[in-house]
């Protein structure tokens, strides 16, 4: 977190949103940085946190209650936080697992983690149908042909294989929840993601739409704007996730 503290802070002087939601924090709540962000009028974290790994934090210059966070798959991992501001909206916050390298939950715990981790959060959804609420994070999957740089190609690539895709589609309809940079952006590609593994990222464009903010559909009408920051991507030390932006008017 303290290693990427000063882009999250310039993302804040240059944006100025309401709310932040951060993923894979990788920092203990108590070591949160926060004087930086309360000089800037951010007064408001709700996080769950580990060292060095995971960690998920709603940062708000709005006045948040914390709402309380589910362990799904019961492995104590920080990878969900919820909020709720003070007109009744509650604002969830995923870091969904990767899943490792191969797309066989035989052979990789890790990718049997990552369904298992999607198969309770439909449960949950669909048992307690949310209403006035938005999802969003690092969901670590590229659901539509047009969220990867080569659909075909990309078939048995974990985030981009069948599974996952039919998995996190059952995630979205068990709560009725709507794609909201997708409902703003319909057609044509679109990343929030390019690997560091690549020797020119920009150049090569061979990103993936990880991230995502999804609204219940009770409110999914007042998002607008979305938004991907690629510029962000280019920054000295950047994380390898763009961020991603949409506007609600919801009142106060």
């Amino acid at each position: 977190m303290r290693l990427r503290e000063s882009l999250m802070l310039r993302l804040l002087r240059e944006e100025a949103p309401d709310i932040l939601c951060l993923q894979e924090c990788k920092t203990p709540v108590e070591k949160f940085p926060r004087e930086g962000l309360a000089a800037l009028g951010y007064n408001w974290i709700v996080a769950r946190g580990q060292k060095g790994y995971n960690g998920v934090a709603i940062v708000s210059r709005l006045p948040i209650a914390d709402a309380g966070h589910r362990d799904f798959a019961g492995r104590g991992d920080a990878r969900h936080v919820a909020a709720r501001l003070a007109n009744g909206v509650t604002i969830h916050n995923f870091y969904v697992p990767a899943g490792g390298d191969i797309p066989d939950r035989a052979a990789n715990e890790k990718f049997g983690h990552k369904l298992d981790f999607l198969t309770e959060m439909r449960g949950w959804f669909r048992d307690e149908r949310p209403s006035r609420s938005v999802l969003v994070g690092d969901l670590n999957i590229a659901p539509r042909e047009d969220d990867v740089w080569d659909h075909k190609a990309l078939l048995k690539v974990v985030s981009h294989t069948p599974v996952e895709v039919e998995h996190l589609g059952a995630v979205q309809e068990a709560g009725g929840w709507v794609d909201v940079t997708r409902a703003d952006i319909p057609e044509g590609r679109l990343y929030s993601w390019w690997s560091y593994r690549a020797r020119d990222w920009d150049e090569a464009d061979r990103g993936r739409r990880l991230d995502h903010i999804w609204a219940s559909p009770d409110i999914a009408a007042a998002g607008h704007a979305s938004r991907i920051l690629r510029s962000v991507r280019g920054w000295e030390q950047p994380s390898d996730h763009a961020p991603v932006l949409a506007s609600f008017d919801l009142g106060t």
